[in-house]
């Protein structure tokens, strides 16, 4: 279901909504979902990111983590 919004825009940015169509698009609105949409992913990548650099630090830190990581991987089935 789409809810509408609404919200202020610059005049350089009105413009560019304006002129949608030359970059593939068929209305301004569908130009604001498509970057919302790259936003959110680009936030959840971030925030991916910002974890697995910090299970990085705890893994560096942490032997006994590294051992166990080690002695699991001695166990795992091999081909």
């Amino acid at each position: 279901m789409m809810k509408e919004q609404r919200f202020e825009l610059d005049d350089s940015t009105i413009k560019f909504l304006d002129r949608c169509q030359e970059y593939g698009f068929q209305n301004p609105g569908e130009v604001v979902i498509t970057a919302l949409q790259k936003l959110q992913l680009s936030l959840e990548a971030d925030n991916l990111q910002e974890s697995a650099t910090l299970y990085a630090e705890i893994y560096e830190r942490d032997r006994e983590l590294q051992e166990l990581t080690e002695a699991g991987l001695e166990e795992w089935p091999k081909e």
